[in-house]
């Protein structure tokens, strides 16, 4: 049985490898470790597809390292130690060094990823390390410190098209049927893999094994082979914390086309709908607070909304509550008011309540002056007084500074209103 298309036609040279130029494309930083002979301990980082496996096993070829291959997933500390007695025998049987990769490295605890340490350190191999997730959150900084981190891309769908087209025209790969293909066909093959090469590959072996020798590979075709309509997104993972930022900054920057384009995608790629609810609740007092305090209702009407009826009928009120944010004015008034107040706390601790602020509820409190000289606005004219009620330390201080614009612009202008009242007041007073 033939192996998959996705192996047979992996790249066996670095100049076979489609897209990340900026690593692999003339004077960048990985060609050139290999053509002066000084290539060191990396992790390749990036999504499925992307070429990590294979970017390794070409930077070996290169090198004329020995090739050796573990999975963290299934192997541990044992097999590292039969990897390590190999690479020594080959360096002193061959004069040979080893260039170990180790597939999906994040898996690796602390303790496992700690047993590489002395080996990367001693240059008796080179590790190359494959991940999907950040190395900042899943490798320990012992080992991060001395790995060069290869941030690699999705491959862009037209990058994806020119993998298809070799897969094609080679022997390896698919030359040998009589098979037409359009080149809408190819594209869409491409833009279902989401930037995944072994994903594409493995959709255009589906497609042109549905049919017939002699048969062309349209895209009416393409979509009823594939029937799929996944989305590349890590629930748990980067995709969850770029897109959803990318939502909020969309929000923040009033673009309401490019918040539904992020929350389609948070939607499609399986997101949970309350986290996203969740998310514009915080957004819309965060970045609107009272600038438009209906921002907050319509947010939270949303959240419960969603609870409500769940998906896919959840998605028209989380719609209608993104649009309306991001076409909302705009204020973080609120949200720097309470980080400077908590601020403030830590920085000169609990201050006392005036005692003219504190409630007397028994008679001893009473005795203590609890409450004494307390004015009640309702009592005076315009419900205004000028009274105190931050602690002493802190008279004059503020931390709320309503925006210019929209509701917050009559806010501030009560607020300038009531402060000129009140120093009108002490003035007759004194």
């Amino acid at each position: 049985m033939d192996a998959p298309l996705a192996d047979r036609m992996r790249p066996q040279t670095l100049d076979e490898v489609v897209g990340q130029a900026r690593w692999l494309g003339p004077g960048a930083p990985l060609r050139e470790a290999v053509r002066s002979g000084h290539l060191r301990s990396l992790v390749l980082w990036g999504p499925p597809g992307c070429g990590k496996t294979t970017i390794a096993r070409a930077l070996a070829a290169e090198t004329e390292l020995l090739f050796v291959q573990i999975s963290a997933v299934l192997d541990g500390v044992k097999a590292l130690r039969d990897v390590i007695e190999r690479a020594e025998i080959a360096r002193r049987m061959e004069q040979r060094g080893t260039l170990l990769f180790v597939d999906e490295i994040h898996r690796w605890n602390k303790a496992q990823q700690d047993a590489l340490l002395p080996h990367v350190e001693s240059g008796g191999l080179v590790l190359v390390g494959a991940t999907t997730d950040n190395p900042s959150f899943e490798l320990n900084a012992a080992l991060r410190s001395r790995l060069q981190v290869v941030h690699l891309d999705p491959l862009e769908p037209e990058e994806v098209a020119a993998l298809l087209h070799r897969a094609l025209q080679d022997e390896r790969g698919l030359a040998g049927r009589a098979l037409q293909v359009d080149e809408e066909a190819l594209l869409a093959v491409a833009r279902a893999s989401a930037g995944d090469a072994r994903r594409a590959l493995d959709d255009l072996e589906r497609c042109a094994e549905a049919l017939a020798d002699g048969g062309t590979l349209d895209a009416d075709a393409v979509d009823r082979v594939l029937q799929r309509s996944d989305i590349r997104h890590d629930r748990a993972g980067e995709d969850h914390y770029n897109v959803v930022s990318a939502l909020i900054k969309s929000l923040r920057g009033s673009d309401p086309d490019a918040a539904l384009y992020w929350l389609a995608r948070m939607i499609a790629g399986g997101e949970d709908p309350v986290f996203i609810a969740r998310r514009l609740v915080i957004f819309a007092s965060e970045d609107i607070g009272n600038a438009d305090p209906r921002a907050l209702q319509v947010a939270v009407a949303a959240s419960q909304a969603v609870r409500l009826v769940g998906l896919p009928e959840g998605r028209i009120p989380l719609a209608q509550a993104a649009t309306f944010l991001a076409c909302s004015p705009k204020s973080n008034a609120s949200y720097k008011g309470i980080d400077a107040a908590l601020a403030e706390v830590r920085r000169s601790g609990a201050l006392e309540v005036p005692r003219h602020l504190r409630n007397p509820v028994t008679s001893a409190m009473k005795a203590e002056g609890y409450g004494d000289g307390y004015l009640y606005p309702h009592d005076h004219p315009f419900r205004i007084v000028a009274q105190e009620y931050l602690p002493a330390p802190l008279r004059g201080v503020r931390y709320y500074h309503p925006a210019d614009h929209a509701e917050e612009k009559t806010i501030a202008e009560r607020l300038a209103w009531w402060r000129k009242k009140r120093a009108q007041i002490r003035d007759e007073e004194s």
